[in-house]
């Protein structure tokens, strides 16, 4: 059987590539007017995503645009369920919606803390329990998901590093990002094709890659995004949506 991959991108986040990166992916994370984003720039979103083909999802994230949700708060149980419930049902409101993935800081929270990642789940189950949540392989919020009787797009990103435990490096941390454009494609590739990534310590540690998450705010994301497609099907692979 052909092995295929899906490409998801952060978007609506006020990077100005989205229209130049939408007909190169196949899932789009459109965010929800917290972290990013208002009305206007969701219904942009939504309006490239279906012209394009691709599945659009719910990117919720922490209110905080000073620091682009990416500072961990210490918000109550109650405060971050309803976040998360505002912001995916202010998407349905404009759009179907095919699959959730938490932002930044909300994400990697949730990938290693199993009560934030089973509210998550269990949210976004009550919502719509068709929905996909988009998760890092292994993580509490991939487990919750499944537990919670959700489906689960296994995340790998080709453009950062990874510790031996299978989670990123903070970006607050050197080396978080892979910034050779080569060394991230062969990273990518092997993830897909033989189910491991080399940890920041030498190791070889498994890995499942459903969806290669690639960024919007890169230096050349459009660039990046033509040439891992271009990597794929000459590796055989197809870039297809979760189905």
């Amino acid at each position: 059987m052909k092995p295929s991959i899906d490409l998801n991108c952060d978007l609506g986040e006020g990077a100005g590539h989205d229209a130049a990166l939408m007909p190169l992916i196949t899932s789009a994370n459109i965010a929800c007017g917290a972290h990013a984003g208002d009305l206007a720039t969701i219904r942009e979103s939504v309006a490239l995503a279906q012209q394009h083909g691709v599945a659009i999802g719910a990117h919720p994230g922490f209110a905080d645009r000073e620091h682009f949700g990416r500072r961990e708060l210490a918000l109550p149980a109650a405060a971050i369920r309803a976040m998360v419930r505002e912001q995916i049902e202010l998407l349905l409101t404009l759009s179907p919606v095919r699959h959730v993935k938490p932002h930044g800081a909300l994400y990697n929270m949730a990938a290693r803390d199993a009560a934030l990642a089973k509210m998550i789940a269990d949210t976004v189950q009550e919502i719509d329990p068709t929905l996909i949540i988009f998760a890092p392989a292994n993580s509490e919020l991939s487990l919750a998901a499944l537990a919670s009787g959700l489906r689960v797009a296994n995340e790998v990103f080709a453009d950062r590093t990874y510790r031996r435990d299978g989670s990123l490096t903070p970006r607050s941390e050197p080396g978080a990002l892979i910034r050779d454009e080569h060394a991230a494609v062969a990273q990518g590739l092997r993830m897909i094709r033989e189910g491991v990534v080399r940890a920041t310590d030498g190791t070889d540690i498994p890995i499942v890659a459903d969806t290669v998450c690639v960024h919007g705010d890169g230096p050349s994301p459009v660039e990046f995004v033509r040439r891992l497609r271009a990597e794929f099907a000459a590796a055989g692979i197809e870039v297809r949506a979760p189905e």
